[in-house]
């Protein structure tokens, strides 16, 4: 059972999203201030240390996401790639389709590599439908070995700061299921359970719920049970591509209802260089910002007890969105 959540604060701005008021930072003491300072000074890009009174100072980690991203004759993802190279110790989830359109090696060295390939040590990838278009992933796993996951398996978890985050793959077919009594799923929540923390995350591909091309039941119930599993072992943060567009849902239960005390919230973030995709579906009723003409990257800051967002619209572009929340 879940424990509610602290009220979680958000704003954004875009042509399809309501008119949000900006989160109030916390207020820093002095002491806090001078720490931050020279946390920047030093080149801590990625890691500072914020006081939140008195003597807590607590560690915040930096993850910087999206999807969707390498087409060797389109150059946003060069765009997005700008981005990552001012975080320079960030970590990078790629959240699928990371080379079109078949994931090949080739693919991998001729499209992904000139621009998201620099930061490749920094990646930590999940596997889209177009990487799996090559048998076996090939091309997926050569470029990234181990860094994909154990012996092709295409899940793993990993630690970032105080946060666990827990890896999987959404071409469900392709690995055995995804039903909750299938062996991705069962995986999922023992690893879970085998690591608890206050603040968890997960990433895969294709979305459990979207307004956009995908949003149909049938495309989103595969992957359903994930986000189940996902829910009842008490993950905060749940990122997705596939739709090649943004949209930042308020946190749901396991169905897919809004709930603001204990649902875990859902980021789809198909926006890393592919060309992006109108919307042609009235938003969800849990949609809370939305937008398809911007590529970019979502960064988090990962803190023990809570997260904030904000989405890096490429130079030149004007949509942003930003907001935190706490953990359970």
């Amino acid at each position: 059972m879940r424990t509610p959540k602290r009220h979680q604060r958000s704003s954004g701005t875009s042509p399809n999203a309501p008119s949000r008021s900006r989160s109030r930072a916390p207020r820093l003491r002095r002491g806090a201030v001078a720490v931050l300072a020279a946390a920047v000074a030093a080149g801590l890009v990625a890691t500072a240390l914020v006081a939140f009174g008195g003597d807590d100072r607590r560690a915040a980690t930096v993850l910087l996401a999206a999807g969707d991203i390498a087409e060797c004759d389109h150059r946003a993802d060069e765009a997005t790639a700008r981005l990552l190279a001012e975080e320079p110790t960030a970590t990078i989830a790629a959240l699928g389709d990371l080379a079109y359109p078949h994931g090949t090696a080739q693919e991998f060295e001729r499209c992904f590599g000139p621009s998201w390939g620099r930061f490749r040590d920094r990646i930590r990838p999940a596997a889209g439908n177009h990487d799996h278009a090559t048998e076996d992933a090939a091309g997926y796993l050569g470029y990234f070995g181990v860094r994909a996951g154990p012996s092709g398996l295409f899940r793993y978890s990993y630690d970032l700061g105080s946060w666990h985050i827990v890896v999987v793959d959404s071409d469900c077919w392709r690995v055995g299921g995804c039903d909750l009594d299938d062996e991705q799923a069962r995986w999922m929540r023992a690893d879970l359970r085998a690591h608890r923390r206050r603040c968890t995350l997960a990433y895969w591909h294709r979305p459990p719920f979207s307004s956009g091309r995908y949003g149909d039941a049938k495309d989103t119930a595969r992957v359903r049970p994930m986000w189940q599993v996902a829910v009842e072992e008490g993950v905060d943060l749940v990122l997705t591509g596939h739709e090649h567009s943004y949209e930042r849902f308020a946190p749901m239960d396991a169905t897919g209802a809004i709930d603001r005390d204990a649902g875990a919230r859902l980021f789809i973030v198909g926006t890393g260089g592919g060309k992006l995709r109108r919307y042609h579906r009235p938003r969800r009723p849990t949609t809370e910002v939305r937008n398809d003409d911007t590529h970019g990257v979502l960064r988090l800051v990962l803190r023990p007890d809570g997260y904030d967002w904000r989405f890096l619209p490429v130079r030149g572009a004007r949509f942003t969105d930003r907001g935190s929340g706490d953990c359970t």
